[in-house]
């Protein structure tokens, strides 16, 4: 396919055309983020994919604090959530969680309140602005709130344990399946397929969803009783619409490739190849076919020489074959100002 700006080239990779000039893009987050000569990598020819939220929503039992301080020159934030049968609170140090809302199974109980008789509103405000921003210059991708709501991101059960619970806790409760976390959980299931009924009454063709899925953090067995079927009915219900799900899995994945292999998922985000991956391109191509690849080098190839890290690009390119995309994703490399420019000469010859 011609090359053509990085608007078209993901456009037509989306749809199935092998690209001659693939494209690298970074997430709306870094740029946001990472205070580094992000101008100097655009000229250079690096994409960006930013995220637009599709409804504005109402939490009528809910009302939210923060609050902002610092410890010993860092940033601490703190939130509190507040309904009228008590309240929760979590505290986050430079953005990474330190106390997480739910720490007890009547927390449980608290915040199914909090999010009881939740409405849901679709919006293309935010997608269209973002569009209107990036131009020809890459794509927005619908998604299902901000980098920093709780709530709908990710599928309920990824929520609670990455967002409300927190591991620990919700390992061990999810073990025991205390009365209280699965009350929450299908309350929150039947929630969140009302927001996906709403996002299909929006322009965004390309939904995402965050689930941060690393497969040793809950299983397969988990996994299958109860990813699998919300992932179906979240599939049937887009299809109707003909958007796409896009799914943030940046982990080892071999031991669920079958259960991906048979779902509807249409695009598997920040694929990262070993050693923080578990499959290589080549192997998840055999198994996935018809998925987009939105794929994450390895960090490890920051350290590689210069014909090296063309080797490896090259390589992913030919085992990718077509629908993919080159992401940054995950983090920026440490020696960013080699490797970037490195990669995006590569896929420009």
């Amino acid at each position: 396919m011609k090359s053509g700006s990085i608007r078209d080239r993901i456009v037509q990779a989306l749809e199935g055309a092998k690209i001659t000039h693939p494209v690298y893009a970074v997430y709306d987050w870094f740029v946001i983020n990472r205070e580094i000569d992000w101008q100097r990598l655009f000229d250079l020819g690096l994409g960006q994919i930013n995220h637009a939220t599709l409804f504005e929503v109402e939490h009528p039992h809910l009302h939210i604090e923060e609050s902002y301080s610092e410890v010993d020159n860092r940033k601490r934030k703190d939130v509190k959530w507040i309904t009228d049968i008590g309240e929760l609170h979590e505290y986050s140090i430079d953005g990474w969680v330190r106390e997480y809302m739910i720490k007890s199974p009547d927390d449980y109980k608290i915040m199914k309140r909090a999010l009881q008789d939740t409405t849901f509103t679709p919006t293309n405000k935010y997608f269209d602005e973002s569009e209107q921003a990036l131009g020809d210059a890459g794509i927005t991708l619908g998604h299902f709130g901000k980098y920093e709501d709780i709530g709908y991101r990710r599928t309920p059960l990824q929520v609670i344990q990455i967002d409300m619970a927190g591991l620990e806790q919700f390992s061990f409760d999810i073990t025991m399946e205390t009365r209280e976390l699965m009350e929450l959980l299908e309350q929150m299931n039947e929630q969140f397929l009302e927001l996906v009924r709403t996002v299909t009454r929006t322009r965004a063709i390309h939904i995402k969803l965050w689930e941060n899925m690393s497969i040793e953090t809950i299983g397969p067995d988990l996994y299958r009783r109860h990813l699998v079927p919300l992932y179906n009915k979240v599939c049937e219900i887009l299809e109707g619409s003909g958007q796409k799900l896009h799914v943030h899995y940046d982990g080892k994945l071999q031991s669920i490739a079958g259960d991906i292999a048979k779902s509807g998922l249409d695009g598997i985000d920040s694929l990262t190849p070993p050693p923080e991956g578990d499959m290589n391109i080549l192997q998840a191509r055999k198994l996935w076919p018809e998925k987009f690849f939105w794929m994450h080098p390895s960090l490890s190839i920051d350290r590689f020489s210069e014909k090296k890290v063309e080797n490896y690009i090259l390589q992913m390119i030919r085992d990718a074959d077509s629908k993919f995309c080159f992401l940054l994703s995950e983090e920026v490399p440490p020696n960013w100002k080699r490797t970037i420019p490195l990669i995006l000469e590569i896929l420009q010859k």
